[in-house]
């Protein structure tokens, strides 16, 4: 997925710089914890390398994506793939709010692509409900529902709005395409939970913080998915739908709460090494999180320059420079 913040590019950055100040290669008996999950890409990763993962994000998507790329390890039938691709379409939720066609004025989709979604999320908890696929199965499909919609989706990058004219990936036919099932331990745990709460109830070994930068609430740029994911009807407001998030937003992205916040997090973390990765233009400066981080433990600083994220060069946001810096700090408690 085209997701903001996503750490897909600073991945050898990441592994490298983790593997170089714990000394461990391999996570065969260690816990890694990937706190922020977003797409599921880091904690999957050291899954990969032999650790037991602990995942979490407050976004149910992000629980659903985790729920697959953590939690499943033993291969998983495909029957359903053709099945469900071959479902005609419904005129369900996804229909009746986010497509031109119902009347909803919204074109985060073609009529076809959001009835075809409909019917498919429709399916897949009626069969879940009824016992006919176990709960591995239901998130392997409904997290290959969710990465494979947000290809198709009407926008330009994220769901903040739609584009007025049908754009020609968004214009395609949707079909599910399904994730890889990730090689590693068995012995993963995903949450959905927020992470000052969870921090108090978890413990291992390395402790990965890659929460919000700025004051966009990931709530409302995915709120399409989150309502995909979801399922549940909920009642939407304005020219874009927006559902209600107001026990979803973060305080990571408030400039009054952020600091005392994250404070509160490292202070209850019980991991011998966390790292923590922030841009140059986060909302924290680099040197409160040092002054904070430092003040539990040994403290380390590695940079790596990349390349902006899309919806930031192409929306107006005011930022010239097409590169930025990715901090990734550390603390050895």
């Amino acid at each position: 997925m085209n997701y903001i913040g996503s750490k897909y590019s600073l991945l050898d950055f990441l592994v490298e710089t983790i593997d170089g100040v714990t000394g461990r290669r391999q996570g065969n008996n260690l816990v890694f914890a990937d706190v922020f999950a977003g797409t599921g890409i880091v904690g999957a990763t050291f899954k990969n390398k032999g650790y037991d993962i602990i995942s979490n994000d407050i976004q149910h998507y992000s629980y659903v994506l985790n729920k697959h790329y953590i939690e499943n390890t033993s291969p998983i039938n495909a029957d359903l793939l053709e099945y469900l691709n071959n479902l005609e379409g419904i005129e369900g939720f996804v229909y009746n709010n986010y497509c031109f066609g119902s009347g909803a004025q919204r074109k985060y989709f073609t009529d076809y692509n959001g009835k075809k979604c409909d019917a498919i999320r429709t399916e897949l908890e009626n069969l879940y409900l009824n016992k006919k696929i176990n709960s591995s199965k239901y998130y392997y499909y409904l997290a290959s529902l969710i990465n494979s919609i947000d290809k198709y989706a009407n926008t330009a990058s994220i769901y903040g709005s739609f584009l007025k004219h049908i754009k020609k990936s968004a214009s395609k036919n949707f079909g599910i395409e399904l994730l890889p099932i990730i090689n590693g331990s068995a012995n993963g745990k995903v949450y959905n939970k927020d992470v000052n709460e969870l921090i108090k109830e978890i413990k291992g070994d390395i402790l990965y913080l890659d929460p919000p930068y700025n004051a966009r609430q990931y709530c409302s740029n995915y709120h399409v998915l989150e309502t995909i994911s979801r399922y549940d009807n909920p009642n939407l407001k304005g020219k874009t739908g927006l559902r209600s998030y107001e026990n979803k937003k973060s305080l990571y992205c408030s400039k009054k709460a952020v600091k005392e916040t994250f404070d509160e997090l490292i202070k209850n973390s019980n991991f011998k090494y966390i790292f923590l990765s922030y841009n140059n233009e986060g909302l924290m400066p680099m040197e409160t999180i040092k002054e904070i981080m430092q003040k539990y433990g040994e403290y380390k600083l590695f940079t790596k320059e990349y390349r902006r994220f899309k919806a930031d060069r192409n929306e107006s946001r005011n930022h010239k420079a097409v590169q930025t810096i990715e901090c990734l700090h550390c603390l050895i408690k």
